[in-house]
């Protein structure tokens, strides 16, 4: 064995020693539940792993002051650049201050397109323009629609509402100037998945009453996070340890999105942050009781916890709609356009999706639902990726591809 070689040999005992070490220090962080009925479970928990490591990585250097946690998972997610593409007119623009960016099919169509607006994932505070690249080409290709994808601002640095508002200035623009994109105004959907189907529930919510712009014909909400005063519903026990949003990041990241301090999570895990007169107001719309049976295996009703008012003062944004759509009226919700939600077995967030389904039919707004039984949060994220995707993220694809087509 030459120098070289046993440089290596020590190089990767190091490595290896060290990897030991901070699983061993961080073992909480690794601790995951892999349904063997998940999408490639194998794959899922590699990507797990990758992404625990990610995270240590960037709580150390945030704790060095180096650098803050967000902006090196915000890099990482930002996923590697696409190739590029014939098919497409790609244009990046600005309406009014919002970046975006028009993917415009190439080939002449012999009438007036329909058109996608697109918000993007990352709760608020991750994703971007560049990282659902591929989806949106995607979808522009194979449904032969416009879509424009919105580079709304991230949180911390810009605080909530911020997104939300910059996802309505977007939409709104788009709804007054679709024409100059060769875009038939009455055939504009609007399409989110996480926090992006938030922003997208929220938008439409938002445009129901105005009369000065066109109305949006249809939207489409991915795994949307939609409620924030029952976090232990059925979905939220049976998925609290499943990746790649665990219950404890979601809350979390929920804190860090509304530029809270996270020592207030036990709280909000506990639901001690929802005063009882708002379970009983909300209680008809946000019930385990809706939640269809099969859905609801092994589920336990959650202990009865007392609001903490301080806990409540510091974080009742949560219960603006723009925050938690599920919370709007139902003379906002029975003006809503047709809807598609796409839901995940084994995702926290799976009742969320549930629950607005049952309240968008309960005032006959039209609804198509798309169940992946083998799907995760955020299956979305890796279309695109050929041997590093998964068949979910194009199952998922490919039905708002057809539900488009409908339009």
């Amino acid at each position: 064995m030459d120098f070289f070689n046993v440089l290596t040999f020590i190089a990767g005992i190091l490595v290896a020693f060290m990897l030991l070490v901070v699983v061993a220090t961080y073992y909480d962080y690794f601790k995951a539940e892999i349904p063997p009925e998940v999408d490639q479970p194998l794959k899922l928990l590699l990507y797990h792993c990758l992404y625990v490591l990610m995270e240590i990585m960037a709580k150390n250097l945030e704790n060095l002051g180096i650098l803050e946690e967000h902006i090196l998972i915000r890099f990482i997610s930002n996923g590697l650049p696409a190739c590029k593409d014939s098919k497409l007119f790609i244009k990046d623009l600005h309406f009014d201050e919002v970046p975006v960016r028009i993917y415009l099919p190439r080939l002449p169509s012999a009438s007036k397109r329909r058109g996608l607006i697109f918000f993007h994932g990352g709760c608020g505070m991750f994703g971007s323009i560049r990282s659902y690249e591929r989806t949106c080409r995607y979808i522009a290709s194979k449904s032969d629609s416009v879509v424009v994808s919105v580079g709304y601002r991230l949180s911390p640095e810009h605080k909530y509402p911020g997104q939300v508002l910059d996802c309505l200035t977007a939409t709104v623009r788009f709804l007054q100037t679709a024409e100059n994109y060769g875009v038939d105004s009455a055939r504009i959907i609007v399409c989110g998945d996480s926090a992006g189907g938030t922003f997208t529930a929220s938008v439409c919510q938002q445009l129901v009453n105005r009369t000065d712009i066109p109305k949006i014909r249809a939207q489409v909400m991915i795994y949307p996070f939609l409620q924030a005063l029952k976090l232990n519903l059925p979905s939220h026990q049976k998925n609290a340890f499943v990746p790649l949003l665990p219950r404890n990041r979601m809350v979390h990241f929920i804190l860090k999105y509304l530029n809270k301090d996270s020592s207030l999570e036990e709280a909000v895990l506990a639901g001690s942050h929802v005063p009882q007169s708002m379970n009983l107001k909300y209680g008809k719309w946000i019930n385990p009781d809706l939640i269809p049976n099969k859905f609801k295996q092994g589920y336990k009703p959650p202990l009865p916890t007392s609001c903490v008012a301080q806990v409540y003062e510091e974080i009742k944004e949560m219960f603006e709609t723009t925050f938690s759509p599920l919370l709007a009226d139902d003379s906002v919700v029975c003006r809503l356009p047709d809807t598609c939600i796409v839901t995940c077995e084994h995702d926290v967030l799976r009742d969320d999706g549930l629950l607005y389904k049952k309240r968008l039919e309960d005032n006959n707004v039209k609804v198509t639902w798309y169940h992946l039984e083998e799907g995760f949060h955020c299956a979305l994220g890796f279309f695109g990726y050929s041997i590093f995707s998964f068949p979910s993220s194009n199952k998922i694809v490919d039905h708002i591809v057809n539900f488009i087509k409908g339009y």
